[in-house]
């Protein structure tokens, strides 16, 4: 799967929005059969997303976020969509053992229908619930393995411990800020891309760069998205820049060079493996 900026919610009822969504520039589709589907909606918003998965724009990713497996609506979502779709997300993970359980729904539906064992991967959003916290520590390194990334969450995590807000005056607050930050660790220790969350205030794009400028210096890879007319803003955020490729392929031409050396000057500045390291993740992103 190639790299991502930018996730845009769709609710999986509404072919209208999916239409719309398709046109963004949006890098991955997300269609939502939990949270923007009301629960007698949800048998109809399955048959819609089943038809919008046959619409797909040649090589557009789309994922669908299913319903959380504490839920007992987990198994028909999946019947509905998989081997339709790139892959599930997860709500509500506490954890690796959610991953695992998934894994294991996902292999019997793709030996049902004939997809590819291994071909849909999972993008578990792991900080929605004061449980997932303490399990962030327990998702394994991701080679060659389903996961797509690790996102993180504030909406449901706010509701489930109760707080009344989520930002102060400089952004998140501190509790909030802990369960992102544990994210973006836990994606670094997997080896997998740590996915921002949402930006609740549509007309703000100012603010929505700004935060997403913040995410991408911190070690984000990308962000998700609830309108449309956020995706210019994110993807802008999230690609590399000509001075950072410039940068980049620098570092990466001088230790070609000098093969075996474990620092080295590049123009004005000593460079060492940590360095190439970050210059060849900058080189991989889009």
């Amino acid at each position: 799967m190639r790299a991502l900026r930018s996730l845009l919610f769709v609710p999986g009822d509404s072919a209208r929005k999916f239409e719309k969504a398709r046109a963004s520039g949006a890098d991955a589709l997300i269609l939502d059969l939990e949270d923007s589907v009301a629960p007698e909606a949800k048998p109809g918003a399955r048959k819609s997303a089943q038809a919008m998965l046959g619409q797909r724009v040649q090589g557009q990713t789309i994922f669908v976020r299913v319903n959380a497996l504490a839920t007992g609506l987990i198994l028909e979502d999946l019947g509905a969509v998989v081997g339709r779709c790139d892959g599930i997300m997860l709500p509500k993970c506490s954890g690796a053992a959610d991953v695992a359980r998934l894994s294991f729904y996902l292999e019997a539906f793709e030996s049902a229908f004939g997809a590819e064992a291994g071909s849909t991967r999972i993008l578990p959003i792991v900080t929605e619930t004061a449980e997932s916290l303490f399990g962030l520590g327990q998702y394994p390194r991701n080679e060659a393995g389903r996961l797509a990334g690790l996102v993180w969450g504030a909406e449901d995590l706010a509701a489930d411990i109760g707080a009344s807000r989520k930002r102060g005056s400089n952004g998140y607050s501190s509790l909030f800020l802990m369960a992102r930050n544990s994210c973006l660790f836990a994606a670094a220790r997997a080896g997998l891309p740590a996915i921002d969350t949402v930006y609740t205030d549509i007309p703000d794009l100012e603010g929505l760069l700004h935060e997403a400028e913040e995410a991408r210096a911190d070690g984000f890879q990308a962000k998700l998205a609830i309108h449309p007319t956020q995706i210019e803003t994110i993807n802008k955020a999230f690609s590399v820049t000509p001075e950072e490729r410039a940068w980049a392929e620098g570092i990466v031409a001088a230790f070609a060079r000098e093969p075996g050396k474990g620092a080295l000057r590049v123009g004005d500045q000593m460079v060492d493996v940590p360095h190439l390291r970050l210059a060849e993740k900058i080189l991989a992103r889009p």
